[in-house]
């Protein structure tokens, strides 16, 4: 098996427009939650999210390219750009029939979707645009990314709703281990914050009113958030034969099904991908050192995953480092996993675990050390990034500082 870095990862969230942005939003603590604007919150109960702010289409694409891309590929073609510039990566003709694109997302185009509903049943105009289904599509931001590269190698998208991401990530890490492809280029995306989406999560009755508290004892549920976030994969080899700045490597990949509920978490699925992608990487409980962790804010899933990780780790549980940074970017849904791998990459670069912002209260059922409020410096070699989405689909992936 070969050895499999990272060597470029870009991304676009609530707290900035690229990496470093978001990154230093992380590390401060800061929220990208607040009063919704693409939604007449009129019709909301729930009137907050995690936005991208700021973010101009055109300054990016030309009016032409805009007319096929839903914010959903947009978001993903700007995250794809920053990381395959940071890798340094060329892709010659070869490398390019050899190079892997997969893309996570779980909801796929739902701006165009509701738009087109909008049109037809409010508006009640009888047509939609011509260019609707190849906007909407699961498969679209994988798709854009192939043609703005030039990449023919096996491309396609990964939906398993909050954990679409991590599997992304996961599947292209064994192809790359594997030798099926040389490279890749795998993340995750979602633009989810419409107003049939949000009037979705709102009837599920999971979504806080105020902000997400993950592992607090006064949480109130989960946040909607938007972004993307892509990565560059390669072999150690490649990328020590040419040069290029070496962010992490992926030692391993965990992934279960819980194959008991359609949105109750099982500490039993939660647990198996964890312990799987430890083996898979040969990594022993004390070798890890943080834990960026699901941590949606919601009564279930919080104390589940608490309950998971002390199954797995034991007594080093206690030791562990363990944060939720949907805590300030939302819950991106199937961007999530790539959002917070990105964050996990720079927690090992600064050696910084970043905070669980908004954390008020202990709870007896999440005893854990979620690095409550502040960032804080340590030994960061070996970390876990955790995915676990409705319908018990885990998806786990173990990084590790390169020495």
């Amino acid at each position: 098996m070969r050895r499999v870095v990272i060597t470029g990862a870009g991304c676009i969230s609530p707290l900035g427009l690229d990496l470093e942005t978001t990154w230093r939003g992380l590390a401060a603590g800061e929220s990208g939650i607040g009063p919704v604007t693409q939604v007449p919150s009129e019709k909301l109960g729930i009137k907050i999210a995690a936005e991208v702010k700021d973010f101009d289409p055109k300054a990016h694409f030309d009016e032409k390219r805009l007319s096929i891309l839903d914010r959903v590929s947009q978001f993903t073609l700007v995250a794809a750009r920053e990381a395959i510039a940071g890798s340094g990566i060329e892709f010659s003709d070869e490398l390019s029939a050899r190079t892997a694109v997969i893309i996570g997302t779980g909801a796929g185009g739902m701006n165009t979707v509701d738009a087109s509903y909008r049109r037809l049943y409010e508006d009640g105009v009888r047509r939609v645009f011509p260019m609707t289904i190849p906007r909407l599509m699961i498969s679209a931001a994988t798709s854009h990314v192939t043609m703005e590269f030039g990449l023919s190698g096996p491309a396609y998208a990964v939906s398993s709703a909050c954990s679409s991401a991590n599997h992304a990530i996961g599947d292209a890490f064994q192809m790359v281990r594997s030798g099926r492809v040389e490279a890749a280029v795998a993340g995750g995306t979602e633009a989810c914050i419409t107003l049939g989406t949000m009037l979705g999560w709102q009837a599920l009755r999971v979504m806080a009113p105020d902000t997400c508290r993950p592992f607090s004892a006064d949480r109130k549920g989960m946040v909607l958030g938007e972004g993307a976030a892509v990565f560059v994969l390669e072999t150690l080899d490649a990328a020590k034969a040419r040069g290029a700045d070496i962010l992490a490597e992926i030692v391993g990949f965990g992934m279960s099904s819980d194959a008991a509920d359609i949105v109750q978490p099982q500490e039993s699925g939660a647990a198996a991908s964890i312990a799987m992608a430890l083996a898979d990487g040969g990594l022993e409980p004390a070798d890890v050192d943080y834990v960026n962790a699901h941590g949606t804010g919601t009564g279930a899933n919080d104390a589940t995953e608490t309950a998971a990780l002390k199954r797995v780790f034991g007594e080093h549980a206690r030791r562990l480092a363990i944060s939720s940074t949907k805590s300030m970017h939302g819950h991106a849904l199937g961007a999530a996993g790539a959002i917070e791998l990105a964050a996990t990459l720079k927690a090992i670069e600064h050696g910084i675990a970043p905070p669980t912002a908004n954390y008020r209260e202990a709870d007896p059922a999440c005893d854990l050390d979620y690095v409550p409020n502040q960032a804080r410096e340590m030994k960061l070699e070996v970390a876990l990034s955790n995915s676990f989405a409705f319908g018990g689909l885990n998806a786990v992936l173990a990084v590790r500082k390169l020495v």
